[in-house]
């Protein structure tokens, strides 16, 4: 790396053996966004089955599809690519597209999960506010368009400053199964 400094600007000039290095600029690598942002775990049809993450997940063991409660229509499932730490899913287990295609004991489920799910993250992990919602169809921005699924999102003042905006980037400071654990066992206690 090499610097020449000029009185009105200083320029930084990178060897190319450099890449992922820390920087003058305190870049925050994220490579594992790269796999969301190619398609990785979207379904490449709207069929349900082995073809969809949310139908999948459920068949496997709650610490590897990152489940954190089991209901009886309905799932809440760590979100793969969050938002924030904490970032929860409520999933029902039929492969449904529409929230207005959902029973009325999905749609019930969902609100009663969703409301639990704000209780233990408020009790684990005491954020100031959340976020609620679901995206519908691709152009709503849902990621997976063919599986209905609410986002419950904790929130912190100050969680999203310049990172997102200069930099493309949001720091999660939890790993994933960090999170799922310590979720799944408050959810007897605070749900």
């Amino acid at each position: 790396m090499a610097a020449d400094h000029d009185a009105d600007q200083v320029r930084i000039e990178f060897d190319d053996d450099e890449v992922g290095v820390p920087d003058p600029f305190r870049r925050l690598w994220t490579p594992h966004r790269m796999a969301y942002i190619g398609g990785q775990d979207k379904p490449a049809s709207a069929r349900a089955g082995q073809d969809c993450p949310f139908c999948r997940a459920p068949s496997h063991r709650d610490e590897e599809s990152l489940i954190v409660h089991r209901g009886e229509f309905c799932y809440v499932v760590m979100n793969l690519y969050p938002y924030s730490p904490g970032h929860l899913l409520v999933c029902p287990y039929r492969h449904v597209a529409g929230y207005v295609d959902a029973t009325a004991e999905e749609t019930r489920e969902m609100a009663e999960l969703s409301q639990s799910a704000i209780r233990v993250l408020t009790a684990t992990s005491h954020p100031q506010g959340f976020n609620l919602g679901m995206n519908q169809g691709a152009p709503g921005g849902a990621g997976v368009a063919a599986h209905l699924h609410q986002h419950v999102v904790p929130r912190w003042i100050g969680d999203t400053n310049f990172l997102p905006i200069i930099g493309g980037t949001r720091a999660v400071p939890q790993l994933l199964g960090d999170g799922r654990a310590l979720l799944a066992e408050a959810w007897e206690t605070h749900a």
